[in-house]
């Protein structure tokens, strides 16, 4: 009830939205791309003739680079490769508004809801934004290969760079990091009155079954502050997720792409595509290790509040009331705060060592990874150049930290599910069902006791 309270049918509605996007996906790859050829209305706003088979053509040609290239030629060919992908990038965005009017027409006219326009119409733009902030980083990454190609021709040939190149790249950098900049505080403006918006259908529908939810202890800090953070937490963690999964869909094939100048991993061995291979193996294994050291987290985040509102309570109680708030009582329910502040403070202690421990370690990564190809002799001659290298480093980063998700994010995570935990004994109230497990457990007083 806490997603239908703003979106239409959620189980519905996100499980149709994962379906639609992948049959979307499906669609681009089989179908879609090949036909923007004949399709594409890029012409019309400027762009070349899409020619998938002059890109690869062009492509092919650049990878063939030596050092006998001239300049001159080298740059013409960069500049029609850029020509093409960016007229292919027009044709992607051409195909998805009939994959995005599609969607959006239809639970349209399918869901009849009173937050429709925020809850249907805001999340599309948020996905579409999210994918756009990607494009832009998926440039910048490009952009840091070539500048740093540049600044090894600069070591390598004293004189080789003007002054007007040198600084033509920086300002190239400018430009879209100032895109960039800009579309992310328009986003989370946006995202912000979002996550009002939610907490104002939640507080709506909560407020309206006050009589059935008042009893509950702590009621009022769930209506006023549960509900609060929940929309945004949630809506967080919705976008991450979301940014996570379009990250690892444009940098997993760029990696893919690059693992070929990497043939061997430290102690496995030559392997192909090791770089991704890498990325999956060390981020699986944090996972496990935060999932494991972490289990215990959620459920005392849960009883923490329950023991702060229980002390919060009788202390408002006895500001009115001359038989409440007596020292004894104050005594003995601060003392169950103390010491499920202590159980909590121990077991984040050994997770925040293994969370510490694992994302430092992870910084180096991609360079133990690299080991092999960077004390190779023929690294230079293969084409893995500084510039590769950084391409290399940040793409294996972004996939690393998509296929990180849980891991980034789960001290938030466990925040989310103890609040999830509370707001599930107001659904329980309002339906006369029997309290969760651990509420029962609380008002028993096995799990102060514990």
């Amino acid at each position: 009830m806490m997603f239908e309270a703003f979106f239409p049918k959620p189980k519905v509605f996100f499980g149709s939205f994962v379906l639609w996007s992948l049959a979307c996906i499906i669609l681009w790859f089989m179908f879609g791309q090949p036909l923007g050829e004949k399709l594409t209305l890029g012409e019309l706003f400027g762009f070349v003739h899409l020619d998938y088979g002059a890109l690869e053509a062009l492509q092919e040609e650049a990878r063939s680079f030596g050092k006998h290239s001239s300049a001159e030629h080298v740059e013409l060919v960069m500049e029609k490769i850029a020509a093409i992908k960016s007229a292919t990038t027009f044709w992607f965005y051409q195909f998805l508004v009939p994959c995005y009017g599609i969607f959006l027409g239809f639970w349209h006219f399918f869901a009849k809801k009173e937050w429709r326009r925020w809850s249907l119409y805001g999340s599309a733009l948020i996905v579409f934004v999210t994918w756009f902030q990607v494009q832009l980083d998926v440039m910048i990454n490009n952009w840091f290969g070539g500048f740093y190609d540049m600044v090894q021709k600069m070591f390598a040939e004293p004189g080789s760079i003007t002054p007007d190149e040198y600084y033509g790249r920086i300002f190239t950098f400018f430009s879209i990091a100032g895109i960039y900049v800009l579309v992310a505080i328009l986003n989370r403006f946006f995202i912000q009155h979002f996550n009002f918006r939610w907490r104002t259908a939640l507080n709506e529908r909560y407020t309206k079954l006050w009589e059935r939810v008042r009893h509950i202890e702590g009621s009022s800090q769930r209506i006023q502050d549960d509900t609060m953070r929940f929309a945004d937490i949630m809506e967080g963690l919705g976008v991450g997720l979301i940014d996570s999964a379009m990250t690892l869909l444009a940098f997993l094939p760029l990696l893919w792409v690059l693992s070929t100048h990497v043939s061997e991993l430290p102690i496995i061995g030559p392997i192909a595509h090791g770089l991704v291979i890498a990325a999956v193996i060390w981020s699986g294994l944090g996972t496990a290790i935060l999932m494991l050291t972490g289990y215990y987290l959620p459920k005392l985040n849960f009883l923490n509040k329950r023991v702060e509102a229980a002390y919060r309570e009788e202390l408002v109680l006895g500001e009115k009331n001359l038989d409440r708030a007596s020292p004894m009582t104050l005594q003995r329910l601060f003392a169950h705060v103390r010491k499920n502040y202590f159980r909590l403070y121990f077991h984040y202690m050994y997770f925040n060592v293994a969370r510490f421990t694992y994302l430092q370690a992870g910084a180096l990564v991609p360079y133990v990874t690299l080991a092999p190809t960077l004390l190779s002799k023929e690294a230079i001659v293969a084409g893995f150049t500084l510039g590769v290298m950084q391409q290399t480093v940040r793409a294996f980063g972004r996939v690393e930290s998509s296929f990180q998700y849980l891991v980034l994010n789960y001290p938030t995570i466990i925040e989310m599910l103890s609040i999830y935990m509370r707001l599930r004994t107001f659904e329980a109230a309002i339906y006369n069902k029997p309290l969760p497990k651990i509420d029962q457990a609380y008002l028993d007083g096995t799990e102060r006791n514990n």
